[in-house]
């Protein structure tokens, strides 16, 4: 046996798999899926609410079963119906998330004789207080009020109004006239008085001048004026170019009337009747009478009524334009 001087070579190298070169790769994307329902489930910003504010820095992110907390603003009070923190759910989400504090109310104003009435239920700040009185008294104060906030606490930007009691002072004395209780120098919301005149020393009675009977309505204020009593005469009226129809006297007294009429070829123009007034004049002023025939009224529209006068986009109505329509052919056809 003869032996070789040549060289052992090696055996030829397997080629490398494809699949090899991915296999690091592989163990990455495991990790990533074992990692996947944990990063899915972190929370982000923790939810804000106009009640409450949290407390401490926040993170990026949460982790499920983080939890964080709060604290009431300013103006709130912790209603104890929701916690004051929430916490990462394994879904993402914030729970629970509702506010857990409201507003500080004002202190519920007590209007003896009268009520309040809150038109948003509540007496919180920034809402408002409206105030009414019973019958027979008046609101002394603002009727409106507004809880406000400075600070920490609450109050009414005005004092609470009170109720008072309508009452008026004797409505006064008159010159030979009296007037009903005159003896009371006090009387309450609806109380009447009626005056009366005394017996005149002379030929001619007074007269009431004004109204007899007068009511308190209101804080220190009567239905009207007192009245006068003094004697009133009013001398015969005259009208030129008419007369009376009524009777005539030598002297007329307060609210005596007088009716006329016009001569033939005139007409009445003024007030008719007239009546002796509490100042010795007839009233109101005396008619005249004018010579001519009574005008009567114009049938069509007044000249500012036409389209184009004063402004052209004023449009008559349809029963203006019927009756201007017709007005023109008439005075076509006299043409």
């Amino acid at each position: 046996m003869t032996a070789s001087c040549e060289p052992r070579r090696a055996p030829p190298r397997r080629p490398e798999s494809p699949f090899s070169s991915w296999c690091f790769v592989g163990i990455i994307l495991v990790a990533l899926v074992l990692r996947l329902p944990t990063s899915l489930g972190d929370c982000r910003n923790p939810p804000f609410f106009e009640s409450m504010t949290l407390k401490g820095t926040p993170k990026a992110s949460y982790l499920p079963g983080e939890r964080v907390y709060y604290e009431c603003n300013k103006g709130y009070v912790y209603s104890y119906y929701y916690p004051l923190s929430t916490f990462c759910e394994q879904a993402g989400t914030w729970y629970p998330a509702d506010e857990a504090c409201y507003k500080k109310k004002c202190p519920t104003p007590k209007v003896p004789n009268g009520e309040v009435y809150d038109p948003q239920i509540t007496f919180e700040f920034d809402k408002e207080a409206h105030f009414y009185c019973n019958y027979g008294y008046y609101l002394k104060g603002a009727q409106i009020l507004t809880c406000q906030l400075s600070g920490d606490n609450v109050f009414w930007n005005y004092d609470i109004p009170t109720c008072e009691k309508i009452l008026c002072k004797s409505p006064g004395k008159i010159s030979n006239g009296k007037h009903t209780n005159n003896w009371r120098d006090v009387f309450e919301f609806n109380e009447l008085v009626t005056y009366s005149c005394d017996p005149s020393n002379g030929p001619e009675e007074y007269s009431l001048v004004g109204e007899s009977k007068l009511v308190c309505s209101g804080p220190g204020k009567w239905s009207s004026d007192p009245p006068q009593c003094k004697v009133v005469q009013c001398e015969p009226p005259v009208l030129k170019h008419g007369k009376a129809i009524s009777e005539m006297k030598d002297k007329f007294s307060y609210k005596d009337e007088v009716k006329f009429e016009c001569l033939k070829g005139f007409y009445l123009n003024g007030s008719n009747p007239v009546y002796c007034g509490g100042n010795n004049t007839w009233e109101p002023e005396m008619p005249t009478c004018i010579k001519g025939v009574k005008p009567t009224r114009a049938t069509k529209p007044p000249l500012a009524n036409y389209p184009g006068y004063p402004n052209p986009r004023e449009l008559p109505s349809i029963e203006q334009i019927v009756e201007l329509g017709i007005s023109l052919v008439i005075n076509n056809s006299l043409l």
